[in-house]
């Protein structure tokens, strides 16, 4: 396997059966020069990148000790899921872990608006942006905020979809934001993000999103409906508070069934 380019000290571009790919490995390319063999066992991650040129440049515009705390994160990441992640995390994410490592340099710190929604719904990605700002500030000593774990645990969890996008993402996770903010509103209560209740309305309009996304809705019988508008009217007046937003900023709509599940979940916060 003979060397191409190097990138950096620790990566760079093979020939591989005559296929370009992407070796990486700690000190890989220390005292290498163009068309020198790699040894096999200095390769920790060996992929062919579909944007090879963007990730040649990235790695060209950055310190070379981002790149490699971006790489041990998607290790960690890889290991803690058992799951590959999709290869543009490796371009996203430095790229982000980069960026926001200068900015706190500089004094800049951005709000995660989303951030108890991400910590609900991305469970596991979240610990993974926890354990990922710990390492960082002990390598680095860049003392990062919780909002930069939430940025993290969303690029983990675009990169476990399969085609996974980003801006569908945080499309999805700002419209429950807003839905969860209507409801505080509507009720005139404060919820804390611990609270089993608020969890499960998060992990509820998630799914009830996803099976709308995918027209697999909710079934319950016209009996049942009447009873919970009956019983529970002004959660239910509050569903439909939240139905009526949806479908004016986002053009998504709930049928009333959909309206009757998401009543229950208004109640329990209401009777907390």
């Amino acid at each position: 396997m003979k060397i191409k380019k190097i990138l950096n000290n620790n990566a760079v571009v093979v020939s591989d059966n005559n296929e370009e790919k992407i070796a990486i490995g700690a000190g890989i390319a220390f005292q290498k020069g163009k068309n020198d063999i790699i040894n096999p066992s200095k390769i920790e991650k060996l992929f062919v990148m579909k944007e090879n040129e963007k990730f040649q440049q990235l790695l060209l515009q950055i310190p070379e000790e981002h790149f490699a705390l971006s790489e041990e994160v998607i290790t960690y990441a890889e290991e803690y899921l058992g799951s590959k992640l999709n290869e543009h995390i490796h371009i996203a994410l430095t790229d982000h872990l980069s960026f926001a490592m200068e900015r706190i340099n500089d004094g800049i710190h951005l709000q995660n608006k989303l951030l108890n929604e991400i910590k609900v719904l991305y469970q596991k990605e979240f610990e993974i942006g926890m354990w990922a700002i710990k390492y960082i500030e002990k390598k680095t000593t860049i003392k990062m905020p919780i909002d930069e774990a939430a940025y993290i645990a969303l690029h983990i969890h675009t990169a476990k979809l399969q085609g996974g996008d980003m801006k569908l993402i945080i499309r999805q996770t700002a419209i429950i934001s807003d839905m969860v903010q209507k409801i505080k509103g509507f009720l005139d209560i404060v919820i804390e993000e611990d609270d089993i209740s608020y969890q499960r309305l998060i992990t509820h309009l998630r799914y009830s999103l996803s099976r709308i996304n995918n027209s697999e809705l909710h079934t319950m019988d016209d009996e049942m409906l009447k009873m919970l508008k009956r019983k529970f009217s002004i959660s239910f007046k509050c569903a439909q508070v939240v139905a009526k937003e949806l479908a004016q900023n986002h053009g998504i709509y709930l049928p009333e069934q959909e309206l009757g599940y998401l009543t229950l979940h208004i109640e329990r916060l209401r009777q907390r």
